[in-house]
């Protein structure tokens, strides 16, 4: 049974180290890469960080109903394809998606069984530091950022686990717990519960 994971933060809040952390870690976990019509940023690589495509091609797909969620953000889009579900389902791994508030609601909705983490910052002050640390976005667009994640993050409740990230490490370690614990939840659980509750069971009375 394949587990899908939504990770969710705010820009800037540390989501994507984590991520690839876990990634590195866990044999188990497929990474789901999402299309988005927006172009390559710093050492992004296609197939990779995302796959990147047209707007027309983008709006072509969706008609065509091949993505899972879907969000526009900052004028462009962002998609998960059904195909990578399969996929995963296929390899028999679970699946993490990092996509945003809007993608996470859709998702939820249609796959209410899907563990949702929301990742948060813990001020914001340290917020702003992480995105000027970067050093890729102009000023204009750090202030956007600051107020698109006071609405993010509002939407906390929403989610099944709140990670506060004040250090890589300690966050990343309990990113692998709620991992390891879904996985050894009863519904996880249950085709190997199922042969030992029938080695339970009365054997029928011999005939003789």
């Amino acid at each position: 049974m394949t587990t899908v994971f939504i990770i969710s933060a705010p820009s800037g809040s540390g989501k994507s180290t984590l991520v690839s952390r876990i990634l590195a870690s866990d044999p188990g976990l497929r990474f789901s890469v999402s299309y988005t019509t927006r172009a390559p940023r710093g050492h992004e690589k296609p197939g990779e960080s995302y796959i990147y495509i047209t707007r027309d091609e983008f709006e072509s797909r969706l008609a065509n109903h091949e993505f899972l969620e879907h969000a526009e953000v900052f004028g462009n889009y962002y998609g998960t394809n059904r195909e990578i579900l399969r996929q995963a389902q296929s390899e028999g791994k679970d699946l993490i998606l990092d996509i945003d508030v809007q993608g996470a609601r859709q998702l939820k909705e249609r796959l209410p069984e899907a563990v949702s983490i929301f990742i948060l910052p813990p001020s914001r002050d340290i917020l702003e530091q992480r995105l000027r640390s970067r050093s890729e976005d102009a000023e204009e667009v750090i202030q956007r950022r600051l107020r698109d994640a006071a609405g993010e993050i509002r939407n906390y409740q929403q989610y099944d686990y709140v990670l506060v990230n004040h250090r890589v490490d300690d966050s990343t370690l309990t990113l692998q717990s709620i991992v390891r614990a879904e996985r050894v939840r009863r519904i996880r659980m249950e085709e190997h519960i199922e042969p030992i509750l029938r080695s339970f069971d009365p054997r029928p009375a011999s005939l003789f």
